[in-house]
């Protein structure tokens, strides 16, 4: 399971922890958390950067995967832009367990989810 991701840029990381948090690194400002997000009522198990299209995404023990609108710009001037985009909601919980991995299409805005349920969604609809 992934609990980190890195931007395509190369320049920005996001990690995901237990503590429900997701921490956002832009590599070129600092070594510090350029943001700390705190969306998930339970433990993150997964997180990542969409390769092609401005999307993040993070999986967590609460049943959710909450969808970012994360744009880097290449002007190191500019802050990068993150807009909650939406809530996927559909796998059970299971022994305290949620959802587990998630993966992005490498060319769609498509996102493919795995639960603790033992379920596979693909969301194509974000």
């Amino acid at each position: 399971r992934r609990s980190s991701g890195v931007h395509s840029s190369g320049d920005h990381l996001i990690v995901g922890s237990l503590d429900r948090r997701m921490v956002w690194f832009d590599l070129d400002l600092s070594s510090t958390p350029y943001k700390t997000l705190k969306y998930h009522e339970r433990a993150l198990r997964s997180v990542g950067y969409h390769g092609r299209h401005p999307l993040m995404a993070s999986a967590s023990d609460d049943g959710a995967v909450h969808v970012f609108h994360s744009m880097v710009y290449s002007d190191l001037m500019r802050n990068p832009l993150l807009v909650p985009v939406k809530i996927l909601r559909g796998h059970s919980i299971e022994n305290k367990l949620g959802v587990l991995t998630l993966a992005f299409h490498p060319s769609q805005p498509w996102l493919f989810t795995g639960g603790a349920d033992g379920r596979i969604f693909l969301f194509q609809d974000i």
